[in-house]
């Protein structure tokens, strides 16, 4: 794998992309929950900006792997991205659900049996806004690792010597 640009690491850069594009996935999922007239508008977006973070997570872990044999073991931080994918996967998910059952909806269904449906619209709208809720956290924690890991010690170093 690619592991530097121009001599420095593609991790930093690759983790940006995660760092963007799966809290906004999950903003998008609770939008789309939330305000199911949305879903028509802005579901596709919502679910291709998960898809792409779901994209981006094995590529920045794996762009870690390749710093960790450079800089040393970043401890917790490596232990928590390893965990993101199956975060960003159950997301994207459930945009795709919320999207799919929009469509349903939408497509001159019979009206649905007395406490049918709806409970079950209801139910992957909560599950969805959990589900992301989970992501914003988690994606929140191994950011805070990996800043830890890689800044712990610049506060604690001497000040360079003036000329």
């Amino acid at each position: 794998m690619l592991d530097t640009i121009n001599g420095l690491p593609v991790h930093p850069l690759v983790v940006h992309a995660v760092v963007v594009l799966l809290p906004l996935a999950a903003l998008g999922v609770i939008a789309i929950a939330v305000r199911p007239s949305w879903r028509t508008r802005f579901g596709g977006l919502v679910a291709a900006t998960a898809s792409l973070a779901v994209i981006a997570i094995p590529l920045a872990t794996a762009s870690g792997d390749s710093l960790e044999t450079r800089v040393g073991n970043p401890g917790r931080h490596a232990q928590l991205g390893d965990t993101l994918i199956w975060f960003a996967l159950p997301l994207l998910a459930v945009a795709v659900a919320l999207i799919w059952r929009n469509r349903r909806s939408a497509a001159n269904e019979p009206a649905p049996p007395r406490g049918g449906r709806p409970a079950v619209r209801m139910t992957v709208s909560v599950l969805a806004i959990i589900i992301a809720a989970a992501n914003l956290v988690q994606v929140y924690r191994v950011g805070d690792s990996g800043a830890r890991a890689a800044w712990s010690n610049v506060g604690n170093a001497a000040p360079a010597a003036r000329r």
